[in-house]
C-alpha cells in the first residue's frame, strides 16, 4: 500500500490527510508514551474490527471505548492540547 501524504497545517495542531483534516497527536507527550498510546489504539482499532466480523456488539462497544480513550490521550479528541497549557511545557 502506498503512504498517504501528511501535510501539518501553519499552526500544527492539525495534519491533513487526502485533503481530510484531524487533530494531530499532541507533540508534548514523550516519545515513548506516545509509542505507547499508538500501539493501543491500533490493537484497538483491530479489535473493532474483530467485533464486527464476529458480530459481537459488547465487544464491539468496548473495542470502540478503547480506541476513544486512546486518541483522547494522544490529544486527537477531548480537550484541545493547545489550549490546555500544554505547549508551554
Amino acid at each position: 500500500m502506498k503512504p498517504k501524504k501528511v501535510e501539518k497545517t501553519a499552526d500544527g495542531h492539525h495534519v491533513v490527510i487526502e485533503g481530510r483534516k484531524w487533530r494531530a497527536t499532541n507533540p508534548n507527550l514523550p516519545e515513548e508514551e506516545r509509542q505507547k498510546l499508538v500501539n493501543e489504539l491500533m490493537s484497538a482499532r483491530r479489535a473493532v474490527g474483530a467485533a464486527l466480523k464476529s458480530g459481537d456488539k459488547e465487544a464491539e462497544t468496548t473495542a470502540r471505548a478503547r480506541v476513544n480513550a486512546a486518541k483522547i490521550a494522544l490529544g486527537e479528541r477531548g480537550p484541545k492540547w493547545w489550549e490546555n497549557g500544554a505547549e508551554k511545557i
